[in-house]
């Protein structure tokens, strides 16, 4: 972001989360491709003619928006936004919109502060367009999605075993939680799994969106999943909290 006065940027941008303030304003917080993590204040007409429409700014909403970017200034101001893309099956599938609501509520807590970072979008973006796209084979969406996306803010599990000097086998492994590590001997601390669930986790790093599907995992095993992935992001990002749309999402697929 530069560093003095204002710049008016035209940018690709995600709706993480937003609610009215007042009468006829909204309060919404997006991922820009650009900019990063903003927040804008709005200004929503009451007739349907106007450029900002209230539908613009669900969840997971993809656009293109204009806005005027001040350093130092809690809320942006949005001068334009339109669709980039419009989602075909999202908002009409129980499970797709469920999937998108926990993961807009997840990126609130994860992007908190998030500066640029165009990769990082373009997988968040590219990750939505494929669940839109997918007509089967996507019960572990959320699970692939937050494994992956662990590599882009730096605590990515790392493959390489401490072993202490021990023969290693895969179904004696534990993975400490804290230091994202597969290793052969109980850490000094209680942030660690045992090998059953150690096992989950070495699975779900072999996943991605295209061959998901081909790992079975039973309601169980993918509830404790999304689970120890949480408790994982809680360890290495302050003070994220517990996600109120996670009832919801571990109810699909019983």
């Amino acid at each position: 972001m530069c560093n003095f006065g204002a710049m008016l940027v035209k940018t690709r941008a995600i709706v993480l989360h937003s609610f009215k303030y007042g009468e006829s304003r909204m309060i919404v917080d997006m991922f820009t491709e650009e900019v990063g993590r903003q927040s804008f204040i709005i200004s929503i007409p009451k007739t349907s003619k106007g450029r900002m429409k209230k539908q613009y700014f669900q969840p997971m909403t993809l656009l293109e928006v204009e806005c005027d970017v001040r350093q130092n200034v809690q809320l942006q101001k949005l001068k334009d936004a339109h669709l980039l893309t419009a989602y075909t099956s999202i908002p009409y599938s129980p499970e797709k919109l469920a999937l998108s609501l926990f993961i807009a509520e997840f990126l609130y807590h994860a992007l908190r502060s998030e500066q640029q970072d165009k990769l990082l979008f373009a997988y968040v973006c590219d990750s939505m367009l494929w669940l839109d796209m997918a007509t089967t084979g996507y019960a572990n969406f959320h699970l692939t999605f937050l494994m992956r996306m662990s590599r882009f803010l730096g605590f990515y599990p790392n493959l390489e075993v401490r072993s202490e000097g021990r023969e290693v086998r895969e179904q004696s492994l534990l993975f400490d939680l804290r230091e994202g590590r597969f290793c052969t001997t109980t850490p000094l601390h209680r942030d660690f799994l045992d090998s059953k669930d150690s096992q989950l986790i070495h699975t779900l790093m072999r996943m991605d969106f295209p061959t998901m599907h081909l790992f079975q995992l039973s309601h169980y095993d993918r509830n404790r999943i999304v689970d120890v992935l949480l408790h994982y992001y809680r360890l290495h990002i302050p003070q994220f909290p517990e996600l109120k749309s996670l009832g919801v999402l571990q109810e699909l697929w019983a």
